[in-house]
């Protein structure tokens, strides 16, 4: 089959919300719950990064893999953590792990309740490397086969009938952006969210307390372990804001360390001896809440464009803060809908929202 497709990404790969994630992937929700279709998208994430890998195999580091560690913060907590410990996934285990060993790779961890939950499987990836790289491993598949083209245009797309005529399907994957094209306005279920991450480093004259193999660790804010003198902090919710840029002002930057710092302090007090290197944002596309979670919006918009249009045109939006866990089957599934033309190829899931719109809008 002969396929040609053009990118249109005025930022670059890696470039907007996406690049700037805090990069920790496993398949549970905040309180360690397995997430819907968890063991799916964990296997096709992983598939991928190992693609991404052997491309950047000579660009640095891509993946650090020392697990994620979670310490209970109340008894309500700690019961929940406790039941969905017992039905982890054999291929992200969670393991129950007492004060010490928790205390062995972060030695001024605290642990309230003198209990954690350690997912060793877990990993944390620098996603703009990341996407930078499977680009890349794209565009060596599609050079392998005559017939196949793959192209990248750092321009932007402020309408979508202007793609029209020139494409058979056109997918918006925009993000945030998405709820600012003509035809999307209003017609979307989506709410969007600006989020700081903070990239922070320890002063050389003080000692560190995080190991080469310290885990990554997710509290009422979640720290990112990049070596032992480097880690992003992480992050601010910012709902319904209409700030698109990446970058983060001297004022943004110190109301998200007041609002962070307290956070992490909760759990590893030495946060406080950390210096700011730099502040990262992002606006997040955020879907509504279902029965299953907060899934993604996938599907064909023909009936918000228009019917009888020459081109088909698809959605893949509302990934909010789980993008790099959702992205590699979700992306499958809808590659498939778009090459077959046959939307029911989707989880039902993921277009229902199509159908409450209708109802809404009646």
């Amino acid at each position: 089959m002969n396929v040609s497709i053009d990118i249109f990404d005025e930022f670059g790969v890696g470039g907007g919300a996406s690049g700037s994630s805090g990069g920790l992937l496993h398949p549970y929700s905040p309180k360690v719950k397995l997430l819907w279709r968890g063991a799916e998208c964990w296997r096709e994430s992983l598939r991928l990064l190992g693609i991404a890998e052997e491309a950047a195999a000579a660009n640095g580091c891509l993946i650090k893999r020392r697990g994620i560690l979670r310490p209970a913060l109340s008894l309500k907590h700690l019961n929940i953590l406790k039941d969905n410990a017992q039905n982890s996934l054999p291929s992200c285990r969670i393991e129950q792990i007492d004060q010490d060993d928790t205390r062995k790779p972060v030695p001024g961890l605290l642990v309230p309740l003198n209990l954690s939950f350690f997912m060793p499987e877990a990993i944390s990836i620098n996603p703009q490397l990341y996407l930078q790289s499977l680009f890349q491993a794209c565009e060596t598949e599609a050079n392998r086969f005559h017939g196949r083209e793959l192209r990248l245009h750092r321009k932007s797309i402020n309408d979508l009938l202007e793609l029209e005529g020139e494409f058979d399907d056109v997918i918006v994957c925009l993000g945030a952006r998405a709820t600012i094209l003509p035809q999307l306005i209003g017609k979307l279920p989506l709410r969007t969210c600006r989020g700081v991450i903070a990239h922070l480093q320890l002063p050389q004259d003080i000692r560190e307390d995080f190991l080469e193999d310290s885990p990554s660790i997710l509290s009422d804010a979640w720290l990112a372990i990049k070596g032992k003198r480097d880690l992003h902090l992480g992050s601010t919710w910012e709902w319904n804001s209409n700030n698109y840029s990446n970058h983060v002002s001297m004022e943004e930057t110190s109301k998200a360390l007041e609002e962070l710092l307290p956070k992490a302090s909760g759990v590893y007090p030495g946060i406080n001896s950390w210096t700011l290197a730099k502040a990262y944002a992002g606006l997040r596309a955020m879907p509504p809440l279902t029965v299953n979670g907060s899934l993604p919006l996938l599907g064909s918009i023909d009936h918000i464009i228009g019917d009888n249009r020459k081109c088909k045109f698809w959605l893949f939006g509302g990934l909010g803060a789980r993008g790099l866990f959702y992205h590699a089957w979700l992306g499958k599934l809808l590659a498939q809908a778009v090459l077959f033309s046959n939307e029911d190829l989707l989880p039902s899931e993921l277009t229902t929202w199509k159908k409450k719109n209708k109802v809404e809008r009646q």
